[in-house]
């Protein structure tokens, strides 16, 4: 199996990769396919999860945790070697399922957006949370506009929303998430985004035409409103919603979503480099709490359902 083949290198292109990171990557991919025995060990490892289809990437990647030991490579720079050469696959099935070019590549984006994060917060070319892509490369999910939507279903207690539409348990729902693209969250794009999920995913329109969205995250927090200031696109980020859950937490997990390497230290040593920084920073030493939320949204094509 020849890892640095013209795809990899068409991704490494495509998704502007530093050239110092193309240079580690490309060594790696070089690494493998200059080894007989490591290559014949990867190769095992990438047919075993991504066929018939992408699954468990958690275990393939403790697998290829162990590989990256045993051969003297780092960790999250083999994962993202991975990646790249597994973006093949999912390219492929995109083609075979009559899916666009451009999905494709605004989708694989993804891969540029955990690489920036793994630099910022590990100072590593690579990924640290490469069991993520799972969803991506069995075509689960995908990104439209500034958001990334998953084909689920509601799990949570039955929901009425204000304006009288009831969610049941198992309804088809689109969860979303919000990548670190750092694409600023104002009113035109999450809409956008919204919209091009409602024209896409045409099978997750009720017979009433509407659509349910949900997201869970530390961004759904209503404390937020205590201290962010009201113009801030958090807060019209959690206004699109009707909140189901909101609950404070004793300790911000998620610290390095906003802080980079900074957030693993003690409050005191976070960065204050940006407004969105010195305000988590000073409502935190304050005493004051961060948390986590569920919430969710009636679409009805174009505008938010009340």
């Amino acid at each position: 199996m020849i890892i640095l083949n013209e795809h990899f290198k068409e991704v490494e292109k495509r998704l502007e990769f530093p050239q110092e990171a193309i240079e580690v990557f490309e060594k790696i991919a070089t690494k493998i396919d200059s080894s007989k025995n490591l290559n014949k060990k990867f190769e095992a490892i990438f047919n075993e999860y991504l066929f018939p289809e992408a699954h468990d990437f958690g275990k393939c990647f403790d697998k290829l945790t162990l590989l990256s030991i045993g051969y003297g490579i780092k960790e999250y720079s083999l994962d993202m070697v991975f990646l790249i050469r597994a973006a093949e696959v999912m390219h492929n099935l995109y083609k075979e399922r009559g899916l666009s070019e451009e999905l494709f590549w605004h989708t694989i984006k993804d891969l540029k957006y955990k690489y920036v994060e793994c630099v910022n917060c590990k100072g590593v070319h690579g990924t640290f949370v490469p069991w993520w892509n799972t969803e991506f490369f069995n075509l689960h999910r995908f990104a439209l506009g500034r958001y990334q939507f998953d084909m689920t279903t509601y799990g949570g207690e039955d929901f009425t929303s204000s304006a009288g539409i009831t969610i049941k348990k198992g309804d088809k729902t689109l969860g979303f998430h919000i990548p670190s693209s750092g694409i600023p969250l104002t009113d035109d794009v999450r809409l956008d985004s919204f919209k091009k999920a409602y024209e896409f995913f045409t099978d997750y329109r009720r017979e009433d035409g509407l659509m349910i969205f949900e997201c869970g995250s530390w961004l759904i927090y209503e404390g937020y409103k205590d201290f962010l200031p009201e113009s801030s696109n958090i807060l019209k980020f959690i206004g699109d919603f009707e909140i189901v859950s909101s609950e404070a937490r004793d300790k911000f997990n998620d610290a390095w979503r906003v802080f980079n390497a900074s957030g693993y230290k003690s409050p005191k040593k976070w960065d204050e480099n940006t407004s969105m920084q010195r305000a988590f920073k000073k409502h935190v030493l304050s005493g004051g709490k961060t948390g986590h939320g569920h919430g969710i949204i009636v679409f009805d094509g174009e505008k938010i359902v009340r």
